[in-house]
Formats: structure tokens, sequence, C-alpha cells
């Protein structure tokens, strides 16, 4: 068993992502894990990431706020609990629109299979 407890869950910094805080709670820096590695983002209210888009899929909840979440088909609010997938190379932005912190959860494989 690995626990990582949150008040010590090693900080991250992935390229275009402002005015948030990300946090590693599973795999890499945080620990063993052969599939898939889990993080949080405490965003900031105005924070956001560019549209972008990764090879491998991401799955999202939120767990606390709202979050909206763009692709090129639309964009979508999310608020806590709501949960939504991304596909492989499809592109992403998330969003806090709101005037209050917003955390949302991230789980995604360790590599491209």
């Amino acid at each position: 068993m690995n626990v990582t407890r949150f008040a010590a869950a090693p900080e991250y910094f992935p390229e275009n992502h402002f005015m948030m805080r990300c946090l590693r709670l599973q795999g890499h820096e945080a620990g063993p894990a052969s599939d898939l590695w889990m993080g949080v983002s405490v965003i900031s209210p105005g924070g956001n990431t560019s549209l972008d888009a990764s090879a491998v899929e991401k799955h999202y909840v939120v767990l606390e706020g709202s979050v909206t979440i763009t692709t090129e088909e639309g964009e979508v609010e999310l608020s806590r609990h709501d949960s939504c997938r991304i596909a492989p190379g499809e592109s992403r932005k998330l969003e806090n629109r709101t005037d209050s912190v917003a955390a949302i959860l991230l789980a995604m494989p360790l590599s491209k299979r």
C-alpha cells in the first residue's frame, strides 16, 4: 500500500497551467504505480490551462467549486462530483470562471500503450 497524505502530496508544475496548484496523489514522485497516476489541481479564480491535447486519455472529477472545460466541440461547466473523459488527442482547456477556489481530480495513464 502506498499512502499519500494530501498535506504532503508533492507539487508538480505542468506547462501552460496558470494560477493553479497541482499536486501528485499517486504515481510518479508520489509513489509506485503500474498503470495510472492521479493528481489534484487547486484552481484559483481566473486560473486556467491552455487549449492543449495529450496522447493519452484524461479523466476529471470536480471535487470543489465548478470548472469550465472547453474542447473544440464546445464547453461544459462541471460542478462538484461531475466528471468527464477527454479522449487521446482531444484538446481541452480548464478554467475557473468563478470567484471561489475550485479543485479537480485528474487520473490518466502513465504512458501511451
